[in-house]
This record gives structure tokens, sequence and C-alpha cells, in this order.
């Protein structure tokens, strides 16, 4: 039974997934004693402002008296989209893994080609046609960056080190953010990395990272 005084997490997950690829962090965040729920959205297909729509019905939906945020990915921009409009005065906490705030190498050098621009959806589309949003400043934002470079975007020339295989960790920066840490992971391997799990803990609980 979920009372009022539980604190809620709600996962989102990035470009070309589904809220499946989270049950693992669902599970462990479980162990810790949170209330977690998975977020599904239509990452490729549907526009920034729709997915933005979706996730704010989501959250004023869920149960608790305080909400954090975890999203991997292009799921982290939905986040701070839609935290810069009217977010839940419930919300406290958010942690963003893999997230591409400050820009994209490999994203937009997909776009750039004809071919394949496809490839990275409408939601990143509009995210990078746009400026950045201006974020809410009650709430606090931890910044969890990969730097084992495995993954797709070996395949693109010219993505910046150190990376996590797709994201640069420079391109994950945000001024705002409360703290931020750099981990031994992949882009894909945050989805499954029990390191990511209980950094992810012990910023909702305390704000910060835990830093040897």
């Amino acid at each position: 039974m979920i009372t009022d005084k539980v604190e809620t997490i709600i996962l989102i997950h990035g470009l070309w997934m589904r809220g499946l690829v989270l049950l693992p962090h669902q599970r462990w965040l479980r162990a810790e004693g949170f209330c977690v729920r998975r977020f599904s959205y239509p990452s490729w297909r549907g526009g920034l402002a729709d997915n933005v729509h979706l996730l704010s019905n989501f959250v004023n939906e869920s149960p608790g008296a305080v909400i954090h945020l975890v999203a991997h990915s292009l799921g982290g921009l939905v986040a701070l989209k839609m935290l810069s409009q009217e977010p839940d005065a419930r919300i406290c906490r958010v942690v963003l893994l893999g997230t591409p705030y400050a820009g994209c190498h490999c994203g937009i050098t997909l776009a750039a080609q004809p071919v394949l621009a496809a490839l990275v959806g409408r939601t990143f589309n509009d995210w990078f046609s746009l400026p950045r949003p201006v974020l809410h400043p009650a709430v606090e934002i931890g910044v969890i960056a990969g730097i084992r470079p495995i993954g797709l975007g070996r395949l693109i020339p010219g993505l910046p080190r150190p990376n996590d295989g797709l994201i640069a960790v420079d391109e994950t920066r945000i001024a705002a953010a409360k703290d931020s840490i750099a981990l031994n992971v992949s882009h894909s391997g945050m989805l499954v990395s029990r390191a990511c799990t209980g950094q992810i803990a012990n910023f909702l609980r305390t704000g910060s990272f835990i830093h040897a």
C-alpha cells in the first residue's frame, strides 16, 4: 500500500527504448525503500511538447508527498523541459544519466545526414532547435556521466573524449546542477549498473553523490 509519506521515483527511458529497460533500477531502488514507477513515451515519433505533456500527466497522477525523477539520455531532456514549465510542486530532485543537455555530437551528426536524420526522432530535433529551458531553481539536479567509451558513437568521427560511447562528458554538463559525477560505465551500461543505482539513491536522499 502506498502512503503519502512515501518518496516516489519516476524512471524515464531514452531514445528507441521503453520503460522496461529500467526494470533493473526499479527493482534495486525499491530495495532501497523507494516507491518506483516507470514512464514510457514515444521517444522517436513523438514531439518534445507532446512527450512533456505525457510526462506531466504521469507525474501529476503519481502518489506520494515527494517525487523524484531519474532519467536516462533523451529522457532527461523531456524531464528538464517539463521542469521549465509548471512542474508538480512535489518534485524535489532529479538525476540525469548520460543526458546530452549541452550538446550531442553523435545525434547532430546523424541529423545532418538525409539518409540517417530520421534515426534521432522528433523529440531530439525539437530540443536542439530551441533555446535551453530555464530550470526550476527549487529542484536539485544531479548529473551522472559515463567514461567507458563502448557504443555506436565510436563509429562517428569526432566524438569528444571522455565519453560513454555515445555522449561526451562535456555534453552532459549543466551549470545549475547541484552535483555531478563520472562513472566507469557506458551509455547503455548505465541501465544495468548497480554503481549507478547506489549513486542515484544517495543523491535522492542527500542531494550529493558519493565521491571517492
